[in-house]
């Protein structure tokens, strides 16, 4: 297969549509469909949109390759499904749900949260070195209470600037040791937040090479993607640029995906 200028081809765009459901007969409806849709393609963005790389719960919810997230979400059918969506798997606590990088949330399926785990997560010894002092006192209350409102961990904690909270807990997240459980939306608006290992004990518990993991969170990448440009499967996941290259290397290694040039992999059966 020939990439000129490192465009995907239409036959992988095509390939896209029916994996990562951006066609309109494949949308997603109901949070069940998106349990199938996030168990299949392994992990996924929750509310990005055609703009970013790699599967979307909104793009899946829109159907079409050219999903754009309004600016008044509040009054846009698509995104208030994408949204009520996101709130139904959430609560149903079957697929992980956080941040990982900046401000953007992922689902992560069961299968990968080892993986996700072992390049992104810390162990408890290292919590003191690592961790703010913020996303310490946080984890310390959590710990003993095992879930609580946005108000009442903040109270708790001792943590009350609000941008101070927001930081820790967004902290918290990207090292798997806090997720949001539950929302709530009456009297007023707020997550409750828990414990990571208190619904994904066994996975994030999961032992295992960084190597190995690095290879399994590329093959679900190019499982779902066929073909993955310069610096794609990075900026879907939050890897650096030299570890998505390791782990996609292995799957040339392997047999399992073809190198078309310099960051560019293709599935063995696309080429």
């Amino acid at each position: 297969m020939k990439i000129v200028n490192s465009v995907l081809t239409e036959e992988v765009e095509i390939y896209r549509d029916r994996k990562w459901h951006r066609d309109p007969e494949l949308r997603l409806e109901n949070g069940y469909a998106a349990e199938q849709f996030i168990e299949a393609v392994g992990f996924c963005s929750a509310l990005t949109d055609s703009r970013r790389p790699g599967p979307s719960l909104y793009v899946a919810v829109c159907g079409r390759r050219d999903a754009h997230m309004p600016r008044n979400v509040q009054k846009d059918p698509e995104a208030g499904l994408a949204w009520t969506i996101k709130d139904d798997v959430l609560r149903r606590g079957r697929m992980h749900y956080g941040k990982l990088r900046g401000s953007r949330s992922i689902f992560i399926a069961r299968r990968l949260l080892p993986h996700f785990k072992t390049v992104f997560g810390i162990d408890r010894k290292e919590e003191r070195l690592v961790l703010t002092e913020p996303a310490q006192d946080i984890l310390k209350v959590l710990r003993k209470e095992w879930d609580m409102a946005t108000g009442d961990l903040r109270k708790a904690s001792g943590v009350n600037d609000r941008a101070s909270f927001t930081r820790a807990i967004d902290e918290l997240q990207r090292v798997f040791k806090v997720i949001p459980s539950d929302v709530v939306y009456t009297p007023k608006f707020t997550y409750i937040w828990s414990l990571a290992e208190s619904r994904f004990q066994a996975e994030l518990g999961t032992i295992m090479s960084r190597d190995e993991a690095l290879r399994e969170i590329a093959r679900a990448y190019l499982i779902g993607a066929g073909m993955t440009l310069r610096g794609e499967l990075a900026r879907a996941t939050g890897i650096s640029n030299p570890e998505a290259g390791a782990g996609n290397w292995a799957l040339v290694d392997e047999g399992f995906a073809t190198r078309l040039g310099p960051g560019i992999y293709c599935l063995k059966e696309l080429e």
